[in-house]
């Protein structure tokens, strides 16, 4: 960091995903441990004495319970587990959903912590039973650093067990659901000095008892901090966190928990300097990968290169469906649930890879647009630009067909959003950078980003027509 610019590294990567035992899956986190000390050995052997402090973020709402004696409690579960299958409807049988809303001010999906605990309450009670204290990914992995017992507050709004007026934990929603309150530790801001690497661990890699500092610990909250608006603080420009999931959204100072929230179903995520990311999570590019891996099986092997290609080269329009049915949540082959939606609807099944591939693509910008009218009600701001960050930005089709679709103009960059805006908000708290407009300033004068204007306007508005009858 230097001259208003910062230079990302890449030390090392890893691959994770999970692992299926017994018919559950499961995180291997004692690998992703072992990794993570890899890539501190790694950074150690190159940067030496210049490294000032470490900090993790990684995905929302998993978790690792602990015991009394620090030993983890069964091997964490992964979101897509079938195990939180029917929680969330018999939550709000329990509860209702505006109490839960007005309690939270989460988007309901399946995969948040509330159902995962409850989904364990039922299933496996005398595991949380022996719980004694419970951490959040990015979190376990600051415990392991350092001995830690906090969880940060950015992740800590994605679990639906935070209120999100008081900015703590929902006891009160908690005890309605008879989960043990005592597990849950203190929450931290993001930019707190957590500790000093433990003693064996700097031994390990090499590495000096630097400080372990608590980023925006939530993979989205970190990238939003990389955003390269010219415009924070307000809310008339939108990002899009493309990646496995889509996550569009606005930064905002409160969170939005009116009845228009809890009809579109909305989500109040927490972002740095106080502000909430007022957030859709849209199912994203999970669409297109789960398709390649099913060519894959089927012996037909392409690079994403190459499905774009297809895809722009397939018939405009031929298929749409909605994106955030929850039969693709988690199907078996995803070209057959897709196919099996389109029939059911009578839009035409897509046969080639291309036609599977533009048609979640059109159908996701569709998604987007839908999703920005919601922001703009809930928010009464007119949206003129979307910022495109992540590793979906790099796809450079469904930047333009999320120009064309929303008629607005898209701006693509960065790709490590995530790690700029962890390492960003390290940054500031060794003192080396000052406010969010400030980080964001960095950012933009450190990467190219790319425009996208809309195109092809009359033939992209009559399908969106037929997109939103598809999907009332």
């Amino acid at each position: 960091l230097s001259d208003g610019k910062i230079q990302l590294e890449e030390v090392y990567r890893f691959s994770n995903g999970p692992v299926t035992i017994n018919g559950t899956l499961r995180w291997d986190v004692l690998n992703l441990w072992k990794e993570i000390q890899t890539g501190l050995t790694q950074a150690a052997s190159v940067y030496g004495e210049s490294i000032v402090s470490v900090g993790v973020d990684t995905w929302g709402v998993d978790y690792v319970l602990m015991s009394s004696e620090s030993e983890i409690i069964c091997q964490p579960y992964h979101y897509r587990d079938s195990r939180t299958e029917g929680m969330l409807a018999a939550a709000t049988k329990h509860v209702p959903r505006g109490t839960i809303f007005a309690e939270t001010g989460l988007q309901f999906m399946e995969i948040n912590t509330l159902y995962q605990l409850l989904a364990m309450q039922k299933q496996s009670d005398s595991l949380l039973k022996m719980a004694d204290l419970f951490l959040l990914m990015p979190d376990f992995f600051h415990w392991a650093l350092c001995g830690s017992r906090v969880v940060e507050f950015t992740n800590a709004t994605t679990t639906q067990c935070l209120h999100p007026t008081e900015r703590n934990w929902s006891f009160e929603m908690l005890r309605k659901f008879d989960l043990p309150t005592d597990i849950f530790p203190s929450l931290v801001t993001p930019g707190t000095k957590l500790g000093s690497l433990r003693e064996e661990v700097a031994i390990k890699t090499g590495l000096e008892r630097i400080d372990v500092v608590a980023p925006p610990t939530h993979d989205t909250a970190a990238a939003v901090v990389a955003v390269p608006t010219e415009k924070t603080g307000t809310a008339n420009w939108a990002y899009l966190s493309s990646g496995t999931w889509s996550l569009i959204g606005v930064e905002v100072e409160e969170a939005a928990l009116c009845a228009a929230a809890l009809k579109y179903n909305v989500t109040n995520e927490g972002g740095v300097d106080g502000t909430y990311r007022l957030l859709k999570n849209v199912m994203g590019l999970w669409l297109v990968q789960e398709c390649k891996r099913s060519f894959e099986r089927a012996g037909n092997n392409f690079e994403y290169h190459e499905l774009v290609a297809a895809a722009e080269d397939a018939e405009p329009f031929r298929t749409l469906f909605n994106p955030d049915d929850p039969s693709f949540l988690s199907p078996e082959d995803m070209p057959t649930a897709i196919a099996k939606w389109s029939e059911e609807q009578g839009e035409a099944v897509p046969e080639t890879a291309g036609q599977f591939v533009r048609a979640a693509l059109e159908s996701l910008a569709f998604k987007y647009r839908v999703v920005l009218g919601w922001l703009e009600e809930l928010t009464g701001e007119t949206i003129d630009v979307i910022h495109i960050v992540g590793g979906g930005s790099q796809n450079e089709l469904l930047n333009q067909f999320t120009a064309n679709a929303t008629r607005r103009k898209v701006i693509a960059g960065p790709v490590e959003a995530t790690a700029l805006g962890n390492v960003l908000i390290q940054a500031r708290t060794s003192g080396e950078i000052g406010t969010l407009a400030e980080i964001r300033d960095v950012v933009r004068n450190s990467y190219e980003l790319k425009e996208f204007s809309p195109q092809n306007q009359p033939a992209w508005e009559k399908a969106f027509e037929r997109f939103c009858e598809l999907t009332k």
